[in-house]
């Protein structure tokens, strides 16, 4: 698997309703979305961004893109640090299972 985070950096903190309704807003768009398997909104008092999990550096790379980069900028007024990172192996606590290359990981092993 292949983890992208996204760090917009904005003057102060969002509310958690104003965090929220910018959610709500740009959800819909990554659903569905090829290669992509999860994404977390971020909010803090650096900013806002997003952890996006994804099956392969190639889907991620073919999302952000020229057009990304400029609709992000036309956005939020600022260009966003992008930082990727393979992940081998996860510790998933909601399903009781640790993964390697996205694959439970067999008893014993």
């Amino acid at each position: 698997m292949f983890i992208a985070i996204v760090q917009i950096p904005m003057p102060g903190q969002r509310t958690k309703e104003q965090a929220i309704s910018g959610a709500m807003n740009t959800a819909p768009q990554y659903l569905g979305m090829k290669g992509l398997l999860r994404k977390d909104y971020l909010n803090s008092d650096e900013g806002g961004g997003g952890i996006y999990q994804w099956e392969s550096r190639a889907a991620a790379e073919a999302w952000y893109n020229d057009d990304w980069w400029q609709m992000m900028e036309s956005r939020y007024g600022v260009r966003p640090t992008l930082t990727f990172y393979d992940s081998f192996f996860t510790v998933d606590n909601l399903a009781g299972t640790c993964l390697i290359d996205g694959e439970p990981v067999k008893s014993g092993s």
